[in-house]
C-alpha cells in the first residue's frame, strides 16, 4: 500500500496577467490558442458555432443602429480582471477611448453579455461571480437552448443581487445605458 503524502495532487501555476501577456509575446502562446485568462488559470474556449456567432451578431446590429454616445461595442475582446484574469465577454460595451495600451477594465465597462449555448453552467457559475467581484455593473447571460435571456444587476462580492428573466415581448436596457434596448423577440424569434 502506498502511503498518503502532504502533496496528494499536483501542484498548479497560477499566471498573472501580465505573465499570461508576456506568454502571448514569446510565442507560448499563439493567435491560433483560444484561451482565457480566469482566476490565474488558462481556460480553454470552446468553438463559436453557427447560432451562437448569429446571436452576437444580431446584438452587435441591434446596438449598432442605436445612440451611444462615449461608448463603443467590443466583440469576444478581452476585459483586465485585477492581476489574475482577463475574460472575453461575448459582447461588451465599454467606454470610448483608446484601447492600445491596455484592455478596459471593470470602471470602464457598462455592460457584459455572454451567449451561452454550451458553456451555460461556467458562464454562470463562473464569470458572473468574477463579474460581480469586479463589480461590472451589469451582465447578461443568453442562454440559446433555453430561449432566455437573463439579466444580473447590482453586483456584488458573493453575485449579483438582482436576477431579472425576461420575456420575449419586453424591452431590455442597461441601466448604465438607457439609450440601448433589445428585445429577446430579436434574439430567438417571436
Amino acid at each position: 500500500m502506498i502511503a498518503a503524502t502532504a502533496q496528494a495532487y499536483p501542484r498548479r501555476h497560477r499566471v498573472t496577467v501580465r505573465e499570461y501577456h508576456r506568454m502571448a509575446e514569446t510565442g507560448v502562446l499563439s493567435a491560433q490558442d483560444r484561451v482565457e485568462l480566469i482566476e490565474g488559470e488558462l481556460i480553454d474556449t470552446t468553438p463559436i458555432g453557427p447560432r451562437h456567432a448569429d446571436t452576437v451578431d444580431r446584438i452587435v446590429a441591434t446596438f449598432s443602429r442605436q445612440a451611444m454616445p462615449g461608448l463603443r461595442i467590443r466583440v469576444q475582446n478581452p476585459l483586465t480582471l485585477g492581476d489574475a484574469s482577463e475574460p472575453q465577454p461575448d459582447i461588451a460595451i465599454v467606454a470610448d477611448r483608446s484601447y492600445a495600451a491596455d484592455h478596459p477594465g471593470p470602471t470602464d465597462t457598462r455592460l457584459v453579455i455572454e451567449v451561452s449555448d454550451t458553456t451555460l453552467a461556467f458562464d454562470r457559475e463562473v464569470k458572473l461571480a468574477l463579474y460581480a467581484r469586479f463589480v461590472v455593473p451589469e451582465a447578461w447571460i443568453v442562454d440559446l437552448p433555453a430561449g432566455q435571456l437573463t439579466v444580473y444587476r447590482e453586483p456584488a462580492a458573493g453575485g449579483f443581487r438582482r436576477t431579472i428573466h425576461t420575456n420575449t415581448d419586453d424591452l431590455v436596457s442597461p441601466v448604465g445605458v438607457p439609450t440601448l434596448a433589445l428585445s429577446p423577440s430579436e434574439l430567438f424569434g417571436p
